[in-house]
């Protein structure tokens, strides 16, 4: 495991982990923090903490806390005065058992905001968790290579309340065409097919960066850009979730 901020970087600590933050942490900054979680894990958490004394117990203005339990899912909170406040639960498990984790987590200037990043055991149908939505600025990296003998693909950014897809990417292979689209209210929006060049090709590697702008997506591959998607979802913070499918193999995703 390793834990890094601006200010310093832990290599292979010791877990149960305690560190002092020099001079506290201030908006802009954030914590990254790489691992690997055990076979027969129940549960682990993160806690940032205004302090560490045991009696009071110090507050907590942090606690992030996944949980592999009959319905896995992250409980997040805080402690005031030894008081609990009220839980807020995700639903969706981004952590797999026995496998490694990149988290990040920001400081804004009213959020805490986790965010987290896959290299390994990274199946299709892929589905990654935004916690508290997306925001701008915000920059979504997936890598990997399209099958041998491919028909399509689709990268989905989702609306876990509401069920609308907010930025629906459908990437015909065969006839060179890269649909974009939005679901809202169980209905699809027009369609947007105008495209400088198709980037894909059968067997080839890819990158696609998904950069969210005030309104605006930008989306870039292998390292150009090569389209503009405007919002159909206004409120950035609903767009809390991450979907792949088709005929690729995904080697990296990264949602920062």
């Amino acid at each position: 495991m390793s834990v890094a901020n601006t200010k310093r970087t832990i290599l292979n600590p010791t877990v149960p982990f305690t560190e002092i933050i020099p001079n506290g942490l201030h908006t802009g900054e954030m914590i990254i923090i790489q691992g690997c979680v055990q076979n027969n894990a129940d549960r682990f958490q993160f806690d940032l903490t205004c302090g560490c004394s045991t009696k009071p117990r110090a507050d907590v203005a942090f606690h992030f806390n996944p949980r592999f339990s009959s319905s896995p899912r992250i409980v997040c909170n805080f402690l005031h005065h030894e008081n609990w406040g009220k839980e807020e639960n995700v639903d969706l498990m981004p952590f797999k058992q026995g496998a490694s984790f990149e988290t990040i987590i920001m400081v804004l200037c009213d959020v805490f905001k986790a965010i987290f990043s896959n290299s390994s055991d990274l199946s299709i149908p892929y589905k990654g968790s935004l916690l508290r939505g997306v925001i701008p600025g915000q920059q979504i990296t997936i890598k990997g290579h399209i099958s041998l003998f491919p028909h399509s693909f689709t990268v989905n950014l989702r609306c876990g309340q509401s069920n609308n897809i907010a930025l629906h990417i459908y990437s015909h292979i065969k006839s060179g065409k890269l649909i974009r689209n939005s679901l809202l209210s169980q209905s699809w929006g027009p369609e947007e097919r105008e495209l400088p060049y198709f980037p894909f090709s059968a067997g080839n590697y890819f990158e696609i960066i998904i950069l969210c702008q005030l309104h605006q997506f930008k989306i870039a591959v292998n390292g150009s850009h090569l389209l503009d998607y405007n919002h159909r979802v206004q409120d950035l913070s609903s767009i809390d979730q991450l979907e792949i499918l088709g005929d690729m193999e995904l080697q990296h995703v990264q949602l920062w």
